[in-house]
């Protein structure tokens, strides 16, 4: 049942943070790009401000379910008597998301620094700058996202 629960949140979490960034990348990002650049920054700022908190709340949800069904899986094997060999794929997608999570705090707390500070001093310039830094990492964080998804997920 608790490994029912973790699957539950851990997929929820992921739902949210990757169709978040799809969200932002191929509807938001488009629709805002004909406004003046102190409305777009700061615009952009405000939704990015809040999609990141919230994306901090969903790593650790992520990180935390993902390993309680690992240890949830390890524990019902060694109680059978067996052992529990991880399988690759599920591997391969914890060291993807582990990149992704990198790859977030990056943004979050390198990149998203600098937008803050353009916004605060109102140096549009630099705050297209910061955005266009952002796009792209997210867009690297979007397609590990989504190899994960459809590649890992998806059976064949």
């Amino acid at each position: 049942m608790l490994f029912i629960l973790f699957k539950l949140l851990h997929l929820l979490a992921i739902i949210i943070w990757v169709g978040g960034m799809f969200f932002a990348h191929f509807f938001l990002r488009p629709a805002v790009q004909g406004l003046q650049p102190p409305e777009r920054v700061t615009l952009m700022h405000g939704v990015l401000q809040r999609f990141f908190a919230w994306v901090l709340v969903l790593v650790v949800v992520v990180l935390a379910t993902g390993i309680g069904m690992i240890g949830s899986i390890h524990a019902m094997a060694a109680q059978a008597g067996g052992q529990f060999n991880m399988p690759v794929n599920w591997i391969v997608m914890s060291i993807l998301g582990l990149v992704m999570m990198a790859v977030f705090g990056h943004i979050r707390f390198a990149l998203f620094k600098r937008l803050d500070a353009a916004v605060q001093l109102k140096d549009w310039p630099a705050g297209g700058k910061a955005l266009e830094s952002i796009r792209k990492w997210v867009s690297l964080n979007l397609a590990l996202g989504l190899v994960i998804v459809v590649v890992l997920r998806v059976p064949l």
